[in-house]
């Protein structure tokens, strides 16, 4: 990977059967106040009409799009194959279907070259198909620009862990890759480079637009939520080998937030009974493996407040009963 210094930050754009939303996406990355980036479109196989758009962006911008094709290998395949192709200081991921303000990246670039940081954040909030805001997303509340991790860990088990909404410094990458076959990647991945890193850039910008399509493949919930329980323990054991592996309340707090709650709340759209019932004792195995208690579940707390309590009253009690192992009464309230 030669480094090309004209470039500062190379944007890696997987694309599959999106061409209602491609053209928004696509539009939003041309503009971008930031002059010197790539944007690398890569067409996973598609089968619908995302690949005349992209060659007319070509057309179009030959200075800043550069297309490519590739078989169908899923999101995390096409976006190690933009990764290995990239010349840029810094990466960026944006899904096909979501799109950006057009300060983005000039923002997040000079942030990060501002305060040395390998690892830059902005706030990002859902989107419906007509553009209305239906959630903000505030990943960092009251946190500075600058963010030295050593001394914040708590960051680690607390920020969400999007791909979309950060910019790395490729170095990141030398030796990682988003794990090919699985879902949520993202959790797999990012916590791992997160744990490279000694500075933190952030703005409380909601640069990103993130888009909740009624057509998406999260809203069909299998077994494949394993994969969260997974991550979460490829997560650990990368914890216990790096710089950080003393600050062990950061562990479980991730494992809390991630492995508890985040897997809990796919569990709740899960419509299999059987399904539901593996995955309840996959999530027992794993708490009972990573030592976790009830009690540290319901005093966890994110960005300094409990965040059990945090939540509206219907969720606290589909944790609770989940934490109790309240099966039927769980489904009753899920289905």
């Amino acid at each position: 990977m030669s480094l090309d210094s004209d470039i500062k930050v190379s944007i890696i754009v997987p694309v599959y059967n999106v061409e209602l939303y491609l053209e928004k996406c696509l539009l939003s990355l041309v503009n971008q106040t930031l002059k010197e980036i790539e944007i690398l479109v890569v067409n996973d196989g598609s089968k619908d009409q995302s690949q005349p758009i992209i060659e007319k962006f070509q057309q179009d911008y030959p200075d800043k799009i550069f297309g490519f094709t590739k078989e169908n290998g899923g999101l995390s395949d096409a976006r190690n194959f933009g990764i290995d192709r990239a010349k840029g200081k810094y990466l960026g991921f944006v899904d096909s279907d979501d799109y950006v303000s057009e300060t983005m990246f000039e923002e997040m670039y000079n942030l990060a070259e501002k305060h040395t940081a390998e690892l830059a954040i902005c706030n990002l909030q859902k989107v419906d198909e007509n553009g209305n805001i239906t959630q903000k997303l505030t990943q960092l509340p009251d946190f500075p620009e600058k963010i030295v991790l050593e001394n914040n860990l708590s960051v680690f088990s607390d920020i969400s862990y999007f791909a979309c909404n950060k910019i790395f410094r490729r170095e990141l990458f030398q030796d990682k890759r988003f794990k090919k076959g699985i879902h949520f990647e993202d959790i797999e991945l990012i916590p791992q480079l997160l744990l490279e890193c000694k500075t933190l850039a952030f703005t409380a910008n909601y640069h990103y637009q993130y888009l909740e399509r009624q057509d998406s493949i999260s809203k069909s919930h299998t077994t494949k939520g394993l994969d969260i329980l997974r991550a979460v323990e490829t997560v650990s054991v990368n914890f216990k080998q790096s710089k950080f592996s003393t600050q062990t309340k950061a562990l479980k707090a991730f494992q809390i937030l991630e492995g508890v709650y985040t897997f809990l709340a796919y569990l709740a759209f899960v419509k299999d009974a059987d399904d539901f019932d593996k995955m309840s004792q996959e999530l027992d195995s794993f708490m009972k493996n990573s030592s976790l208690k009830n009690k540290d579940i319901l005093q966890y707390k994110r960005f300094g407040k409990n965040y059990l309590l945090s939540l509206p009253l219907r969720k606290k009690i589909y944790y609770i009963l989940s934490l109790l192992r309240l099966r039927k009464l769980v489904r009753l309230l899920t289905n």
